[in-house]
Protein backbone atom coordinates (compact mmCIF):
# COMPACT_ATOMS: atom_id res chain seq x y z
CA UNK A 1 0.00 0.00 0.00
CA UNK A 2 1.30 3.44 -0.97
CA UNK A 3 -0.01 6.16 1.32
CA UNK A 4 0.28 9.93 1.19
CA UNK A 5 0.12 11.95 4.41
CA UNK A 6 -1.33 15.43 4.14
CA UNK A 7 -1.61 17.55 7.26
CA UNK A 8 -2.96 21.01 7.95
CA UNK A 9 -5.24 23.08 10.11
CA UNK A 10 -8.08 22.72 7.55
CA UNK A 11 -9.66 25.90 8.90
CA UNK A 12 -11.78 25.12 6.94
CA UNK A 13 -11.10 22.26 4.54
CA UNK A 14 -11.82 23.53 1.01
CA UNK A 15 -11.96 22.46 -2.62
CA UNK A 16 -8.44 23.72 -3.24
CA UNK A 17 -7.08 21.18 -0.77
CA UNK A 18 -9.04 18.38 -2.39
CA UNK A 19 -8.19 19.33 -5.96
CA UNK A 20 -4.45 19.44 -5.32
CA UNK A 21 -4.18 16.24 -3.32
CA UNK A 22 -6.41 14.40 -5.80
CA UNK A 23 -3.95 15.42 -8.52
CA UNK A 24 -1.02 14.07 -6.49
CA UNK A 25 -2.86 10.85 -5.65
CA UNK A 26 -3.33 10.18 -9.36
CA UNK A 27 0.17 11.28 -10.38
CA UNK A 28 1.85 8.96 -7.87
CA UNK A 29 -0.76 6.18 -8.08
CA UNK A 30 -1.29 6.29 -4.31
CA UNK A 31 -3.65 3.77 -2.79
CA UNK A 32 -4.83 6.28 -0.20
CA UNK A 33 -4.29 9.81 1.01
CA UNK A 34 -4.68 10.39 4.73
CA UNK A 35 -5.71 13.86 5.86
CA UNK A 36 -4.39 14.73 9.31
CA UNK A 37 -5.95 17.79 10.98
CA UNK A 38 -3.47 19.55 13.26
CA UNK A 39 -4.56 19.95 16.87
CA UNK A 40 -1.96 22.53 17.96
CA UNK A 41 -0.09 23.78 14.86
CA UNK A 42 3.35 24.96 16.05
CA UNK A 43 3.82 27.47 13.21
CA UNK A 44 0.38 29.08 13.10
CA UNK A 45 -1.10 31.52 15.58
CA UNK A 46 -4.52 32.08 14.07
CA UNK A 47 -7.16 33.78 16.19
CA UNK A 48 -9.81 32.47 13.76
CA UNK A 49 -8.86 28.83 14.42
CA UNK A 50 -11.97 26.90 15.43
CA UNK A 51 -11.87 23.87 17.69
CA UNK A 52 -9.91 20.80 16.68
CA UNK A 53 -13.07 18.69 17.08
CA UNK A 54 -15.01 20.75 14.54
CA UNK A 55 -12.14 20.78 12.03
CA UNK A 56 -11.83 17.01 12.39
CA UNK A 57 -15.57 16.60 11.84
CA UNK A 58 -15.37 18.68 8.63
CA UNK A 59 -12.71 16.38 7.23
CA UNK A 60 -14.41 13.17 8.41
CA UNK A 61 -17.76 14.03 6.84
CA UNK A 62 -16.08 15.03 3.58
CA UNK A 63 -13.84 11.99 3.09
CA UNK A 64 -16.75 9.64 3.83
CA UNK A 65 -17.89 10.52 0.30
CA UNK A 66 -14.47 10.07 -1.39
CA UNK A 67 -12.80 6.83 -2.48
CA UNK A 68 -9.16 6.48 -1.52
CA UNK A 69 -9.18 9.19 1.13
CA UNK A 70 -9.08 8.75 4.89
CA UNK A 71 -8.76 10.93 7.96
CA UNK A 72 -6.62 10.41 11.06
CA UNK A 73 -7.02 12.02 14.48
CA UNK A 74 -3.51 11.00 15.59
CA UNK A 75 -2.38 14.60 16.18
CA UNK A 76 -5.48 15.29 18.26
CA UNK A 77 -4.82 12.28 20.45
CA UNK A 78 -1.30 13.50 21.26
CA UNK A 79 -0.63 16.22 23.78
CA UNK A 80 1.41 19.29 22.91
CA UNK A 81 2.23 20.83 19.52
CA UNK A 82 1.55 18.79 16.37
CA UNK A 83 5.06 18.16 15.08
CA UNK A 84 5.32 16.46 11.68
CA UNK A 85 8.15 14.11 12.63
CA UNK A 86 6.10 12.70 15.51
CA UNK A 87 3.16 12.09 13.16
CA UNK A 88 5.36 10.36 10.58
CA UNK A 89 6.88 8.08 13.20
CA UNK A 90 3.48 7.18 14.63
CA UNK A 91 2.06 6.40 11.20
CA UNK A 92 5.05 4.35 10.07
CA UNK A 93 4.76 2.22 13.20
CA UNK A 94 1.37 1.04 11.90
CA UNK A 95 2.52 0.18 8.37
CA UNK A 96 3.06 -3.33 7.10
CA UNK A 97 6.46 -4.35 5.71
CA UNK A 98 6.76 -3.13 2.13
CA UNK A 99 4.26 -0.31 2.51
CA UNK A 100 5.51 3.03 1.21
CA UNK A 101 4.78 6.38 2.81
CA UNK A 102 4.95 9.83 1.22
CA UNK A 103 4.72 13.10 3.10
CA UNK A 104 2.95 15.76 1.02
CA UNK A 105 3.43 19.51 1.49
CA UNK A 106 3.26 22.73 -0.47
CA UNK A 107 6.37 24.47 -1.76
CA UNK A 108 5.92 27.38 0.68
CA UNK A 109 5.97 24.97 3.61
CA UNK A 110 8.93 23.12 2.12
CA UNK A 111 11.06 26.25 2.02
CA UNK A 112 10.11 26.89 5.66
CA UNK A 113 11.10 23.38 6.73
CA UNK A 114 14.41 24.34 8.43
CA UNK A 115 12.29 25.77 11.26
CA UNK A 116 10.55 22.43 11.84
CA UNK A 117 11.40 19.92 14.54
CA UNK A 118 14.09 17.36 13.55
CA UNK A 119 14.04 18.40 9.90
CA UNK A 120 16.64 15.94 8.68
CA UNK A 121 14.85 13.02 10.35
CA UNK A 122 11.81 13.64 8.15
CA UNK A 123 13.85 12.86 5.02
CA UNK A 124 15.43 9.86 6.69
CA UNK A 125 11.96 8.46 7.40
CA UNK A 126 9.81 9.06 4.30
CA UNK A 127 9.77 10.21 0.72
CA UNK A 128 8.58 13.80 0.37
CA UNK A 129 6.30 15.20 -2.34
CA UNK A 130 6.62 18.96 -2.76
CA UNK A 131 3.47 20.30 -4.43
CA UNK A 132 4.47 23.25 -6.58
CA UNK A 133 1.78 25.60 -7.90
CA UNK A 134 2.30 28.09 -10.67
CA UNK A 135 5.47 28.54 -12.73
CA UNK A 136 8.00 25.86 -11.79
CA UNK A 137 11.12 26.84 -9.88
CA UNK A 138 14.37 25.86 -11.64
CA UNK A 139 15.78 22.62 -10.17
CA UNK A 140 18.87 24.53 -9.03
CA UNK A 141 16.68 26.66 -6.71
CA UNK A 142 15.50 23.54 -4.92
CA UNK A 143 18.93 21.94 -5.16
CA UNK A 144 20.71 24.85 -3.51
CA UNK A 145 18.15 24.95 -0.72
CA UNK A 146 18.37 21.19 -0.16
CA UNK A 147 22.18 21.31 0.01
CA UNK A 148 22.13 24.17 2.52
CA UNK A 149 19.27 23.15 4.77
CA UNK A 150 18.57 19.41 4.44
CA UNK A 151 21.59 17.38 3.32
CA UNK A 152 24.35 17.32 0.77
CA UNK A 153 24.46 14.45 -1.68
CA UNK A 154 21.07 14.89 -3.37
CA UNK A 155 21.17 14.85 -7.18
CA UNK A 156 18.48 15.92 -9.65
CA UNK A 157 16.78 13.23 -11.75
CA UNK A 158 14.97 14.94 -14.61
CA UNK A 159 13.18 11.77 -15.73
CA UNK A 160 11.03 11.63 -12.58
CA UNK A 161 11.49 15.24 -11.40
CA UNK A 162 13.00 14.10 -8.12
CA UNK A 163 16.08 14.68 -6.02
CA UNK A 164 17.72 11.35 -5.19
CA UNK A 165 20.08 10.59 -2.31
CA UNK A 166 22.17 7.46 -1.65
CA UNK A 167 20.91 7.13 1.94
CA UNK A 168 17.91 9.43 2.41
CA UNK A 169 14.50 9.17 0.77
CA UNK A 170 13.72 11.00 -2.49
CA UNK A 171 12.30 14.50 -2.66
CA UNK A 172 9.75 14.63 -5.50
CA UNK A 173 8.76 17.94 -7.10
CA UNK A 174 5.17 17.67 -8.35
CA UNK A 175 3.54 20.41 -10.41
CA UNK A 176 -0.08 20.78 -9.30
CA UNK A 177 -3.00 22.86 -10.60
CA UNK A 178 -3.20 26.44 -9.39
CA UNK A 179 -6.53 26.63 -7.54
CA UNK A 180 -7.03 30.10 -6.12
CA UNK A 181 -8.93 29.14 -2.99
CA UNK A 182 -7.69 29.68 0.55
CA UNK A 183 -9.11 29.24 4.03
CA UNK A 184 -8.51 32.96 4.60
CA UNK A 185 -10.65 33.82 1.57
CA UNK A 186 -13.44 31.57 2.79
CA UNK A 187 -13.46 33.06 6.29
CA UNK A 188 -13.52 36.55 4.79
CA UNK A 189 -16.46 35.74 2.53
CA UNK A 190 -18.41 34.31 5.46
CA UNK A 191 -17.78 37.47 7.49
CA UNK A 192 -19.03 39.54 4.54
CA UNK A 193 -22.17 37.42 4.18
CA UNK A 194 -21.12 36.01 0.79
CA UNK A 195 -21.70 32.49 -0.51
CA UNK A 196 -18.97 29.84 -0.18
CA UNK A 197 -20.85 27.06 -1.98
CA UNK A 198 -18.34 26.93 -4.83
CA UNK A 199 -15.33 26.91 -2.49
CA UNK A 200 -15.94 24.09 0.01
CA UNK A 201 -17.40 20.56 -0.01
CA UNK A 202 -21.09 20.32 0.90
CA UNK A 203 -20.50 18.76 4.36
CA UNK A 204 -18.14 21.61 5.27
CA UNK A 205 -20.63 24.27 4.21
CA UNK A 206 -23.42 22.50 6.11
CA UNK A 207 -21.38 22.39 9.32
CA UNK A 208 -20.34 26.04 8.98
CA UNK A 209 -23.98 27.04 8.62
CA UNK A 210 -25.17 24.75 11.42
CA UNK A 211 -22.58 26.00 13.93
CA UNK A 212 -22.44 29.61 12.61
CA UNK A 213 -18.67 29.34 12.27
CA UNK A 214 -16.31 32.17 11.31
CA UNK A 215 -18.98 34.85 11.72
Amino acid sequence: MDAGLFGGTFNPLHNGHLGIISHVKTAFDLDRVILIPSAVPPHKHNTDLISAALRLRMVEETVEQLDGFQVSDMEMRRSGPSFTIDTIREFKATQAPGDRCYFMLGSDAFFDIPTWKETKEIFAAVSVIVMHRGAPEPPRTYGTFIDEHIATGYTWNQDNTSFIHPRLHPIHICAVPRIDISSTLIRSRIQQGQSISDLVPEPVEALIIEKELYT
